[in-house]
């Protein structure tokens, strides 16, 4: 796909990243574990949803904002944590983190970020989540959550889908290897050697605890006073025991299709976990966002906010902070002709009626 002047929406800022980064940088990001399948299905499902319009509305006016947590963003869309953007710009999350709060909205950052918590506090005024992993020296995960709530963060996001890594192909042919984690380095050591070429999973089997389990997360909230929103669920039965632990929030997640392949796409079974949680929490969701239609959509079936990753570093690498902003407000824009298009003035008159599932469509057919 060769494209001339500015991009018009996120798909072409892939393209303007693909040609920015090393191939192996590009690979890292974009890719998903195994056959790529859960990766791709994440944006296919989209397609299968249609949109039920409600015409002769007042939309002279459209209200894009919401509230997260009991903090009120400029609109239903998060940064979510993703890893290592100095591999995309050199100033790495200072500059996601930068666009965020120009955009009104909350960042998660990565546990594995290119710069350091302290650095992407002190960068600018905003609210930010803090993303966290449990490793085998709990009191090195202790130290980051003090870290964190000392330096103003205001939640933390525990990513529960990742005892190990999953096996992305790419990574291992082009021996991708993790570069110096600027949050641990003091603490944890990256020389664990592989025998494929890239050191990423075997890093991740020695310092992460594949024990950590649901009772775990009681001690987790012992040593903080932030919510904890748990990310990366897929099923009812797990949203059921995410509300009985106390948690404040669940993300509906695969790990965009990094992890475990040949599981459902995100928006498949996001209102199998919304219809399960019976609005005692919020449930937030990603995986393939690519459009407003797909936050519209999201949102119709149950979740309070969507968290976008990829294109953010897309955005990050093709034109820096002016880039994140950029596909930021693309998908602000969509979504807000999304709305004005199907009668719904606010985020709150988005309803289940304003979406019609594959599932709905072929059971009308019966």
């Amino acid at each position: 796909m060769t494209m001339v002047g500015e991009p018009v929406n996120l798909n072409e800022f892939q393209e303007l990243a693909r040609q920015a980064l090393p191939k192996m940088y590009y690979d890292f990001y974009a890719g998903g574990a195994e056959d790529q399948y859960t990766l791709e299905e994440n944006m296919e499902a989209f397609r299968r949803i249609m949109i039920r319009p409600r015409v002769l509305v007042d939309v002279s006016r459209i209200d894009l904002s919401t509230y997260v947590l009991g903090y009120n963003i400029s609109a239903p869309i998060l940064i979510a944590p993703t890893s290592l953007h100095k591999l995309a710009h050199p100033e790495g999350e200072v500059v996601t983190a930068r666009a965020a709060a120009a955009c009104k909205t909350i960042m998660a950052l990565s546990f594995t970020s290119s710069c350091t918590l302290e650095e992407v506090a002190s960068s600018c005024n905003a609210v930010r989540f803090f993303q966290i992993y449990v490793y085998k020296r709990r009191d090195l995960s202790a130290l980051l959550v003090q870290r964190a709530e000392r330096n103003g963060y205001k939640a933390l996001v525990l990513t529960a889908d990742s005892p190990r890594v999953g096996r992305k192909e790419a990574d291992i042919k082009n021996k991708m290897t993790l570069p110096k984690l600027k949050n641990t380095e003091r603490f944890l050591s990256l020389e664990a050697s592989s025998d494929n070429g890239s050191n990423l999973a075997a890093v991740a089997k020695e310092t992460k605890d594949a024990s950590f389990c649901w009772k775990d997360i009681e001690w987790l909230s012992t040593i903080t006073n932030m919510p904890i929103l748990i990310k990366g669920l897929l099923t009812r039965e797990d949203a059921i025991k995410a509300v009985k632990v106390g948690v404040a929030g669940i993300v509906v997640s695969n790990h965009g299709g990094r992890q475990l392949d040949y599981a459902p796409a995100t928006i498949t079974v996001l209102e199998e976990v919304v219809q399960a949680v019976g609005g005692r929490i919020p449930v937030f969701f990603d995986g393939g966002v690519r459009r407003g239609t797909d936050v519209f959509k999201a949102l119709a079936l149950g979740a309070q906010a969507v968290l976008i990753g990829r294109p953010i570093i897309y955005g990050l690498a093709a034109k820096g902070e002016y880039g994140v902003r950029q596909v930021i407000q693309m998908l602000k824009d969509e979504l807000e002709l999304t709305m004005a298009l199907s009668g719904c003035p606010s985020v709150k008159d988005i309803t289940r009626r304003h979406v019609r599932t594959e599932r709905e469509r072929l059971h009308s057919m019966l």
